[in-house]
Order: structure tokens, then sequence, then C-alpha cells
């Protein structure tokens, strides 16, 4: 049987994609606490969380959270008071992952100013993020749901928008 040279082409792609396609299954594609020792995502960005809320969306009561505050300046500048305060051992001052802490954790923080920019960092998303810490995804972040209100969450979720 001869084979034509658009039946080798097309051959040869299916076997690259599914070469690929194997390649990402042993990547920490699934749920647990080995997918985030894999890779993270692009550089600084752990994407642990974004996988956790792919497979099960974000928890009540946090699912439908709405900042109700409007951006006012004093409300953005009380929110980076708090982000130095809580926030940037672990994620820099100018939220890129870089804090002084940063360096031992697994994973690694994520890079504040790429994570908001994202279709996935909603309201709810943050809201949730910072008040339950690491815990659903077994990171080291803190939760600071007991520590702070829920107006100081939201004024750093104002701040961390302006990274």
């Amino acid at each position: 049987m001869k084979w034509s040279v658009r039946e080798i082409v097309a051959g040869a792609a299916v076997l690259s994609l599914s070469s690929l396609a194997v390649a990402q299954m042993g990547m920490g594609s699934g749920m647990g606490p080995g997918m985030m020792r894999g890779p993270h995502g692009p550089p600084g960005v752990s994407i642990a969380r974004h996988r956790y809320v792919m497979a099960r969306g974000i928890p009540q009561p946090y699912r439908r959270a709405r900042n109700p505050l409007r951006g006012a300046a004093a409300d953005i500048a009380t929110g980076k008071a708090l982000y130095e305060q809580d926030c940037a051992s672990c994620h820099g001052t100018t939220g890129r992952g870089d804090g002084p802490v940063a360096r031992g954790l697994n994973p690694v923080p994520s890079d504040l100013g790429a994570t908001v920019h994202m279709p996935i960092a909603t309201d709810a998303y943050l809201d949730w993020t910072i008040s339950e810490g690491g815990v659903p995804i077994e990171s080291p972040m803190p939760s600071f749901k007991a520590s702070l209100s829920p107006e100081q969450i939201w004024r750093v979720v104002l701040y961390i928008r302006t990274l």
C-alpha cells in the first residue's frame, strides 16, 4: 500500500498531538496535593487555585460576592496599608510573589499583578482567596477571615487591583 504525502502529514500530526496530550497528563493535571509540585503555569502564577475553581467552583458563601466599595482613594490607601502589613512578606511590595518569605514556599505566592487581570479574578474569587487562604488547595497562605473584617478584605481587593 502506498501512502500519500497528505496521509503521512495527517498521521504525523495525530501522533504529535497524542504525544503532547499524554505528556500533559503526567504534569500535575489531576486534583490533589501532588499537582502543586508540578508546573505552575506562567512564571509567577500559581494555577493550583485556578484548577480548584475549575473543578469545584467558588465555594459558598463566596460564590456571589461583590465588592460593595467603589474604589475611593481612602479605601485603596487603607487596602494598601493592610496589604503591606499582611500580604507583602509573601507577595512582595509590588505583588509579584517575590516577598522575603516567598522563596521557601510551595506553591510559590502568586503574582497578583498578573492574576488580577485574568478572567478568573472576580470579586468572588479574590474574596474567597483572601478569606480562606490556602487551606482549600493545601498551600501555606493563611486565612484572613478571622483577622480582617469583610470591609478590610474588600479594601485589600481594591488595592491589589491597582498592582
